[in-house]
């Protein structure tokens, strides 16, 4: 098989990443994390550039634009699995165990007067 052209490859990403665009309605979640997977996907190192699989997801793309059906329901998952795995993100799982961990270690100092809305000086005095 012969190499492709940069020009092979640069219509390829952009007919897939229109093809997204369409099915996923340009919704603003997916949309990025759609962007971000292709960016991955087209910058690894080894990766093979497939003809008929560029074909064959652009097909899936168009069926998944046409209906909300198996494939619309495939691709949403997709992205937003692939939004909830993002570098640095902190779900509210992560948050919430984080603070279980942490609730024994923390002691929070009480806000000065006039600093806390549920502060009142009569209550002290």
């Amino acid at each position: 098989m012969t190499k492709p052209a940069s020009l092979e490859i640069i219509h390829a990403y952009r007919h897939l990443y229109k093809g997204l665009l369409r099915a996923i309605q340009f919704s603003k979640p997916a949309r990025f994390s759609a962007r971000r997977q292709m960016r991955t996907a087209f910058r690894e190192e080894g990766a093979k550039f497939d003809p008929q699989a560029i074909e064959r997801t652009l097909l899936f793309l168009d069926a998944a634009t046409r209906e909300r059906g198996l494939e619309h329901r495939i691709l949403k998952n997709l992205l937003r699995i692939g939004w909830d795995r993002r570098p640095g993100q902190v779900t509210w799982k992560r948050s919430l165990l984080q603070a279980k961990l942490n609730r024994g270690r923390h002691v929070s100092q009480p806000s000065p007067a006039g600093h806390d809305m549920f502060y009142d000086e009569r209550k002290t005095n």
